[in-house]
């Protein structure tokens, strides 16, 4: 593996921890600054909505060196958190997260670039996994040490290792990142010509269903696995642990099979598992055994999918390949907001825990749907 890689992977961890930890200490976060936790929820937006500013804005810095702008994307996220964990109330603390969302999906789709560029040849999708996959030990490790430190002593000290990571990030990336070819300047009308073909809105739709779909029902997974599956709460920690397993695993292979086969072929056969898995939630989430298996391949799948999608999104925006790589995350960050919303529409009216992933199961076939037409549209003649 190499080092120029490991070091972008560093960033993803730093930023799948400042991301997803706040689910977790969310409580914590809202008894300290006198809020609700209803109104702590808006944290996670505010995160969202950075990451959705912040991609298109990426257009700004398109003649700069790659290996700067991530240099500066990863000082952005410093600052960001260790505002938060610095944060006196809840107005700054709102502001802390949405500049740490900024750099986000700007950060994911120009990491991706340089990955594929420092790949060996036939191997692009693969180092572009090994880049996603900081998020996946993020939230394998990263998340439940952040969890635990929160109840142990305090949130604040969760953001302000995030914040001091990046000195780490900062240093390997100088160090192992090598200066890599730019990618020629468009101009600021050529970034978004390639929106101009059905291709990446095809994979940008499927993105955001399938998404939609797992997160309608992981939103919830903690109370489905204790109420209808019957872990005791005290078995959480584990099995989220075991659900970052998932999503590691799902990672690598994803990448590793679409060098093998081809990105469109396996992201639509990973998003059908999702459907299929969601299904079976639905019907046999009260066998605890079986809860979990299903829990862990839903999770493998979902990061089954990302490396495909960052790399097709490159192929398929020629004169954009930042904007389109970056759009990625936002459609991402756009589906878990959808998903968390409408699985909990069947909670208000009084259903079980059951019902997130029977409504999350359409979304996901969608999503599938639209990655079997790209793949026949246009990666089928390709092969």
């Amino acid at each position: 593996m190499k080092k120029s890689l490991i070091a972008l992977a560093f960033g993803t961890l730093g930023l799948g921890i400042a991301e997803f930890v706040m689910m977790g200490i969310l409580p914590d976060v809202a008894r300290d600054l006198g809020i609700s936790i209803a109104t702590a929820g808006h944290l996670i937006s505010a995160y969202a909505l950075g990451v959705c500013i912040g991609a298109p804005m990426l257009i700004l810095a398109r003649r700069y060196q790659l290996k700067y702008i991530l240099m500066f994307l990863v000082g952005v996220m410093m600052l960001g958190n260790i505002c938060a964990a610095l944060a006196p109330n809840y107005w700054v603390m709102l502001v802390a997260r949405f500049i740490s969302g900024l750099p986000h999906g700007a950060y994911f789709g120009v990491a991706s670039i340089v990955a594929e560029k420092l790949a060996d040849k036939g191997r692009g999708s693969e180092a572009v996994s090994i880049m996603i996959a900081g998020m996946t030990i993020a939230n394998l490790f990263g998340v439940p040490l952040g969890t635990a430190l929160s109840a142990s002593i305090s949130w604040r000290l969760t953001f302000l290792l995030v914040g001091c990571w990046g000195v780490i990030i900062l240093y390997y990336m100088w160090r192992w990142v090598p200066r890599v070819e730019n990618l020629p300047d468009t101009g600021l009308r050529g970034q978004f010509c390639f929106l101009k073909s059905p291709a990446p809105w095809l994979i940008l739709g499927a993105t955001l269903l399938g998404n939609g779909g797992t997160f309608a029902w992981y939103s919830y997974v903690t109370p489905l696995l204790t109420n209808i599956a019957g872990f005791p709460a005290r078995m959480t920690t584990f099995l989220m642990v075991l659900a970052g397993f998932g999503m590691v695993v799902g990672n690598l292979a994803g990448g590793r099979l679409s060098d093998r086969f081809s990105p469109g072929r396996v992201a639509a056969f990973a998003q059908g598992m999702i459907c299929v898995a969601l299904l079976f939630i639905f019907f046999f989430a009260h066998i605890s055994w079986l809860a979990v298996g299903l829990m862990c391949l839903c999770t493998a799948g979902l990061f089954a999918v990302s490396s495909p999608q960052q790399v097709l999104l490159i192929r398929y925006s020629k004169g954009g390949e930042m904007l389109g790589a970056a759009s990625v995350q936002v459609a991402f960050n756009l589906g878990n907001a959808i998903g968390a919303y409408v699985g909990g529409l069947p909670l208000q009216a009084g259903m079980s825990y059951s019902y997130p992933a029977l409504v999350g199961a359409p979304f996901a076939f969608v999503g599938c749907l639209l990655l079997v037409t790209f793949f026949r549209k246009y990666e089928r003649r390709t092969i």
